[in-house]
């Protein structure tokens, strides 16, 4: 049996993985959907659907599919398109929530793939919920002319969030175990810091160093 599943396609930065395991022998293979799919004109005419199929179908080849096999694919609408696809194909198929063994291979691909982008490991691996958007929408604001081209710019969540109003002053931190969102490292108690603050779904503030904003 052949399992499918995505990840990543409800994080605001990056591409979305989609990944396949041969369930008797472990055999695990995974390919990306584009960010460049979640942006302009790909994304307002849903071609990350088309191109979710395509990957299946590689993946399938790539994992030396039989007719024979029985494949399990996630029910999400990701693969709505490739559904169809398999159909075609003839090939035999069933659509179900994903479980083990794929889904943690598939999840830490997607992860190992947000840390390759820069994104801190807090956001990431100790987290109840990890890649939460509004998480992660302040580590794009700590660094925004460069963090904005690795976002899902075709959601309307971004086109909500994306271009608010931030606000920066100089200020001492006097707390401790802060950490800079720009350079990822701590930033020293009573250190003189520049202070971002922006309003979203609620208040924020982003602790940076000032050498960070030179």
């Amino acid at each position: 049996m052949i399992q499918i599943d995505d990840s990543g396609s409800g994080s605001l930065i990056g591409g979305t993985c989609i990944g396949a395991i041969r369930v008797e022998t472990g055999d695990y293979v995974y390919d990306f959907i584009p960010l460049e799919y979640y942006q302009s004109n790909l994304f307002r005419t849903k071609r990350y659907l088309n191109k979710s199929g395509q990957i299946v179908l590689s993946l399938l080849q790539k994992l030396d599919w039989k007719s024979y096999d029985m494949v399990e694919i996630c029910q999400g609408y990701m693969f709505d398109q490739a559904r169809q696809m398999l159909e075609e194909k003839k090939v035999n198929f069933r659509s179900r929530k994903i479980a083990e063994p794929l889904q943690s291979r598939v999840e830490k691909t997607f992860q190992e793939y947000a840390l390759s982008l820069g994104l801190l490991p807090q956001y990431v691996k100790y987290t109840k919920y990890p890649l939460h958007f509004h998480r992660i929408l302040r580590w794009v604001y700590a660094d925004y002319d460069d963090r904005t081209a690795l976002c899902k710019t075709g959601w309307k969540s971004w086109k909500k969030y994306g271009n608010l109003n931030v606000k920066m002053q100089e200020d001492v931190l006097y707390k401790s175990h802060y950490i800079c969102l720009k350079c990822g490292k701590e930033i020293e108690k009573a250190s003189r810091v520049k202070r971002l603050e922006y309003y979203s779904n609620c208040q924020n503030t982003i602790y940076l160093h000032n050498r960070c904003t030179l």
